[in-house]
């Protein structure tokens, strides 16, 4: 049985997040999203969990006006 990585790669989670790579990686350097870099690569890898949860803070009601 393989086991799922719980880690995405830039491409995958900026799909995820509905923004660019650039966005991301932008997020990321800046401290707004947990990352974490491959040390073998550098690649910058994303935990889906993370993710749904700065979804999760990011989301504001709208209030009418």
């Amino acid at each position: 049985m393989l086991k799922r990585n719980p880690y995405l790669k830039i491409a995958e989670a900026a799909g995820f997040l509905g923004i660019s790579q650039n966005t991301l990686r932008a997020w990321a350097d800046a401290g707004r999203i947990p990352v974490m870099k491959n040390p073998g690569n550098g690649y910058r890898l994303f935990r889906q969990e993370d993710l749904a949860a700065f979804l999760k803070k990011a989301a504001k009601p709208v209030k009418p006006k």
